[in-house]
């Protein structure tokens, strides 16, 4: 009997390899004392993420003019699309693990761990973005979801941290199992777990059995859990309240784009031949995700809340490119995903700033008459919350007018309507936060204690300030990108 032994090409796993390597690195570091402090923890996470970034920036084992090379018996790939998703993770990674910095110090959560966790994530990520079989793209989601459970409850000490890290694994868990039910179903039905298997038996089978639309479904639960689409995004407000508010912020912009990556490549890859559902199903999760997340952000005066809905919403807004499946709309994803983590990341480590130790400043009142005291810091929040807005000439305004272009062109005028009404909803809520920063004096009664910045804070907002300006106003490179990073489909 003859063994079939699969291709193994080394080569396309190079950044994974490189996180996991820096992961454990990072845990062996922690071991050894020393009397200068534990910042280098974060600075050799930092390393192993650049390192990864330059590898996969070069293109690693990608072919010829980008193209697709598949490895480990077609279960895995390295491509545009691939590629360009990996970036993003790095790139929010990289950003979290700058702000992470100085609060794991003041929080008392200063340990290799906490990077060895982050790295993890970020390889589980890596591996939902260039997975080509459903099993590898549940082993990453669950190499990404059990590290997340355990950094949502990082602060142990803190009550609401540990209750967030339980509501997320308990829900997380339980959305998981449809994940995997559904998983399931489309083995039964079609007998293989490959995404090109998939579509090949449903297209020459013409027609869809209910045991396959029910995989589907659950399927669409699942990634509707990840991405905190309604109605599965009950979790989030909570989850992101009671986090450390680095990894909120790295929960809103990396593993979200994670899930985003995953989704597309299953439905659009593997589930073509029934778009015709599905695509009416997530016109209504998309007007749903939208509405939801934007009205009840309207009310909330906690900041990290505020912006948990308007992650809600911004989720609303990439489905509504979804709905689109063609080149244009992939590709508005793509850009958009890119866009948010830059204006998200630095919105959020404004919050850590602004917050403190023990993160006791987070409500829209702490940043009364910040524009007086700290007029550089107010400007850079002003940019993110307009940038989040979709007021030009920010990222956030392109990226939005990527996604209704998109949408409009494929027949949903409808649809980019209810987006660009909601749009206007949002206006409201980051106004908010703009003016108690420009309009209003300092409360006499609220103590205000001197804002700390590290030069790695300064960095990360450097960069996530220079992000969004630069694709907002020269978008073209970003676009030309996005376009190409569909060419493997």
């Amino acid at each position: 009997m003859e063994i079939l032994i699969p291709t193994i090409k080394l080569a396309t796993i190079y950044p994974e390899i490189i996180i996991t390597t820096f992961a454990i690195l990072v845990l062996l570091l922690q071991v050894f004392p020393t009397v200068i402090g534990k910042d280098y923890l974060g600075y050799t996470s930092l390393a192993g993420v650049i390192l990864a970034a330059i590898i996969t920036g070069q293109g690693g084992a990608s072919g010829e003019g980008g193209e697709a090379i598949y490895s480990f018996s077609n279960m895995w790939v390295v491509d545009n699309y691939s590629r360009f998703f990996k970036l993003i993770f790095l790139l929010g990674t990289g950003l979290t693990i700058l702000i992470s910095i100085k609060y794991t110090k003041d929080e008392g959560i200063n340990n290799g761990e906490y990077y060895s966790l982050l790295l993890f994530a970020t390889a589980g990520m890596m591996l939902m973005a260039g997975g080509t079989d459903l099993i590898v793209i549940f082993l990453g989601l669950e190499l990404m979801s059990i590290s997340l459970y355990v950094l949502a409850g990082y602060v142990r000490k803190r009550l609401i941290s540990n209750e967030s890290a339980l509501k997320y694994f308990l829900l997380g868990s339980f959305a998981t199992g449809f994940l995997l039910y559904g998983i399931a179903l489309l083995y039964g039905a079609t007998g293989t777990t490959s995404l090109k298997g998939i579509s090949g038996f449903i297209s020459e089978a013409s027609f869809g059995s209910p045991i396959l639309i029910m995989g589907m479904l659950l399927l669409l639960i699942g990634f509707g859990f990840k991405i905190a689409a309604v109605p599965f995004h009950m979790w989030t407000p909570d989850v992101y309240e009671g986090a450390p508010s680095p990894i909120t912020a790295f929960m809103s912009a990396g593993p979200k784009a994670a899930a985003f990556a995953a989704f597309l490549r299953v439905f659009i890859e593997a589930l073509p031949s029934l778009q015709g559902i599905w695509v009416d199903i997530i016109w209504v999760l998309a007007a749903l995700t939208m509405t939801i997340g934007n009205v009840i952000a309207l009310v909330q005066d906690n900041v990290k809340r505020m912006l948990a809905y308007s992650s809600i919403a911004h989720a609303g807004y990439v489905l509504v490119a979804f709905v689109s499946t063609d080149k244009l709309g992939v590709a508005s994803i793509l850009y958009y995903m890119l866009a948010y983590t830059f204006m998200n990341i630095g919105a959020f480590a404004i919050v850590i700033i602004i917050g403190g130790k023990g993160e006791e400043k987070i409500n829209l009142k702490d940043y009364t008459g910040l524009a007086y005291r700290y007029p550089l810091t107010a400007a850079a929040m002003c940019l993110f919350l307009l940038s989040l807005t979709g007021i030009p000439p920010t990222a956030g305004f392109m990226g939005k007018l990527y996604i209704f272009s998109a949408a409009i062109k494929s027949g949903y005028v409808g649809l980019a309507t209810i987006a660009v009404l909601n749009s206007v909803i949002s206006v409201y809520y980051y106004m908010k936060i703009i003016l108690a920063m420009y309009m209003k004096e300092p409360e006499s009664s609220v103590q205000h204690s001197p804002l700390v910045f590290t030069p790695a804070m300064i960095i990360a907002l450097g960069l996530a300030v220079y992000g969004v300006l630069r694709m907002g106003i020269f978008p073209s490179a970003y676009i030309s990108m996005a376009q190409q990073s569909y060419l493997s489909f």
